[in-house]
């Protein structure tokens, strides 16, 4: 029986995939996996038992990645099963910083009572006049799952996009339109774009990428938008931009004092992956995501530690062991089998930094005390044994 515990509200068609062998705990205390999507953890006691984490969205910030790899907790987030919403509003996004609907909406808000409002809205929509997304240039910062969905968009839109992104996987290559241009650096698309859209994670090399400097590079009358992550953006330097009619609009989809009350900013209360649709496709993922490490071991979509895999288990047992990526480690761990006349019939390993994972099928039963002596070893962080 494992146990599970939600720290927000997930999608029932996700929680309608764990089987009967699995409990929903209201508590932490005892619980092996943890469903999460916006509440924060660092400053939780996390018990001894927790063997991972699923976030049910892509950013793990409010996750102690570092903490948990130390203790053998895996993290995992579930990138992609939100870009098709995200998507849909970066390009809505787009939209109303090009047209001023808000504004237009706002007046007939405003002249509602008037009984000639549809004459009186002939000479006012003069003031919200705005320009066609079509013919523009757009320069997409990253083009992870999000990122090369809005490319695409934006080219069938008409728009002349650009890329950059040293990062770009050959999964999100293959799937990016052949039609948007690759550039070597931001630098380019800051000189070239009259939109600009991030979509990178907040990392010490991105955190204030827009800001007074990078600003100044780009073209007057810019609009940027950002769906991405609020720390991107430098807030005093955005603000100072907007009152110069250097950037022509900014669009962000994470409220703070600073962007709430900015002038020229139009603001969404973070609805990039609220919609239905995102929700389900995010939980289905985090579920299997759970199902298949706690039943068989395998990772995929970690964030803090490597995707490994040996698929189903139909051996004996399967011993899953996390640890410091340091040498000799496995040659330990396959000297202590031979010592137990225990022989592995398949294994794989895999590394990612500080921390290393490896899956061992065995044919033949492990003792009871095996385990013990695994975790003993030097630079082992947990072990799991699994039988079929």
């Amino acid at each position: 029986m494992f146990q599970i515990h939600c720290m927000n509200p997930i999608a029932k068609v996700g929680m309608d995939l764990f089987p009967d062998s699995y409990k929903v705990s209201d508590t932490l205390e005892g619980t092996d996996a943890v469903l999460v999507r916006s509440a924060q953890m660092h400053d939780l006691a996390l018990p001894d038992s927790l063997l991972c984490i699923a976030r049910a969205g892509a950013g793990v910030n409010n996750i102690p990645i570092d903490d948990c790899a130390k203790r053998g907790i895996v993290v995992f987030n579930t990138p992609g099963a939100n870009a098709n919403g995200v998507k849909e509003l970066v390009i809505a996004g787009m939209l109303l910083a090009s047209r001023d609907v808000i504004g237009g909406i706002s007046w007939v808000r405003a002249n509602s009572s008037d009984a000639s409002i549809a004459k009186s809205a002939e000479k006012a929509k003069k003031a919200f006049a705005g320009t066609e997304l079509k013919g523009k240039k757009l320069g997409v910062i990253g083009r992870g799952a999000v990122g090369v969905l809005v490319a695409n968009a934006a080219h069938d839109l008409g728009m002349d996009v650009y890329g950059c992104d040293p990062y770009l996987s050959i999964q999100n290559a293959v799937r990016l339109s052949r039609y948007v241009n690759i550039v070597k650096n931001n630098d380019e698309i800051y000189e070239k774009c009259d939109y600009i859209t991030l979509h990178v994670p907040a990392l010490d090399t991105t955190k204030g990428m827009i800001n007074a400097e990078s600003i100044s590079r780009m073209k007057d009358g810019v609009i940027i938008l950002n769906f991405a992550r609020d720390l991107l953006v430098c807030d005093e330097d955005m603000a100072q931009a907007l009152q110069e009619g250097k950037v022509r609009s900014y669009v962000s989809d994470f409220p703070n004092p600073a962007s709430a009350n900015m002038p020229g900013a139009i603001v969404i209360p973070h609805l990039g992956a609220s919609t239905e649709e995102s929700e389900e496709n995010c939980a289905v993922m985090a579920v299997n995501q759970i199902r298949d490490f706690l039943e068989s071991g395998n990772i995929a979509n970690s964030v803090n530690y490597p995707a490994c895999s040996l698929g189903a288990l139909h051996k004996t047992a399967r011993i899953c062991v996390a640890h410091y990526n340091r040498p000799n480690v496995l040659s330990r761990f396959t000297s202590l089998c031979g010592e137990e006349g225990i022989n592995i019939s398949d294994m794989v390993s895999k590394s990612r930094g500080d921390f290393a994972y490896a899956m061992f099928d065995v044919e033949s039963p492990v003792r009871p005390d095996f385990e013990a002596r695994v975790a003993s070893m030097e630079n082992i962080i947990s072990v799991r044994i699994l039988t079929a």
